[in-house]
């Protein structure tokens, strides 16, 4: 893998793990419709790496909330040993407690993680599920403003935000995107919608990486390429802080018309060349 090669693959990653437009759907149709075979073919660690450098940017863009969550995991362990929990929960401990719940659902795609994984090469599905996103995407422009924070947000609520995520796992359909646009439903405040996306994605991000993690150590790891590695490691964390950045600001403005149209456009393309051919 050269250096070039290596930067190129962390800015995609960096702009299509953040941005809501599904980085599965489009790999998908470059190796399926496209003929770009080797879309796919990334060393395993090096893969691993690059989604490491994405969770970089979320602690870079996150680091004062998660600074706050670490120290309350502390100390509300410390408080359920001495059963002395206060009342009202601090926020930063009731996020906690709403990241751990929206990732539940997660464990229910284990069992069938192939049969999901393998609709990357039905095109029509993927089509169909960037469309799809798009829909979501508009709606959540034209939803009402909610007020919701991890003051106020319930457990119900964020385990709904979860199951978006865990839909999500199907290729074509943006994991950014539909956290979001979900949270925007159940009420959540825009920016805390777009927060709370991205800071559960760490615990997915992390797990993803520990179940691949064996896989990319048996298929072998070249150190002499530890140098080309780190190039891309680094372009994905910078240019995923970067689309977070712009994120929150579309976030703050309540328009993601401009990904669903985007959307729509590849859904639409998507089904016609899959027709044709």
């Amino acid at each position: 893998m050269s250096f070039f090669s290596s930067f190129l693959l962390g800015l995609i990653q960096g702009l299509a793990e953040f941005l809501p437009i599904s980085s599965s759907g489009h790999l998908a149709i470059a190796q399926n419709l496209l003929g770009m075979q080797d879309a796919g073919v990334v060393p395993e660690f090096f893969d691993v790496l690059l989604h490491l450098g994405t969770l970089v940017a979320v602690f870079v863009a996150y680091w004062g909330e998660i600074k706050d969550m670490l120290r309350e995991l502390v100390c509300g362990v410390r408080d359920l040993a001495h059963h002395t929990t206060p009342t009202p929960v601090p926020p930063a401990r009731r996020l906690i407690l709403l990241i751990i719940v929206a990732t539940l659902p997660l464990f229910a795609v284990l069992p069938v993680k192939d049969k999901v994984q393998g609709l990357s090469s039905n095109m029509l599905f993927i089509g169909a599920a960037l469309i799809v996103t798009g829909f979501l995407l508009f709606a959540s422009d034209r939803v009402p403003k909610g007020r919701k924070t991890e003051s106020s947000a319930s457990v119900l609520s964020a385990l709904i935000v979860g199951v978006g995520q865990a839909i999500a796992t199907m290729p074509g359909i943006s994991r950014s995107g539909m956290t979001i646009t979900t949270g925007c439903f159940v009420g959540y405040e825009r920016r805390f919608a777009v927060r709370f996306s991205f800071l559960m994605s760490i615990p997915a991000i992390l797990g993803a990486n520990i179940l691949s993690l064996k896989d990319a150590i048996d298929a072998g790891i070249d150190l002499s390429q530890v140098p080309v590695y780190l190039v891309g490691v680094v372009t994905a964390a910078v240019v995923g802080y970067l689309c977070i950045r712009l994120l929150k600001m579309i976030a703050a403005k309540g328009k993601f018309g401009f990904f669903a149209y985007y959307c729509w456009a590849v859904g639409l393309l998507t089904l016609i060349l899959t027709l044709i051919k």
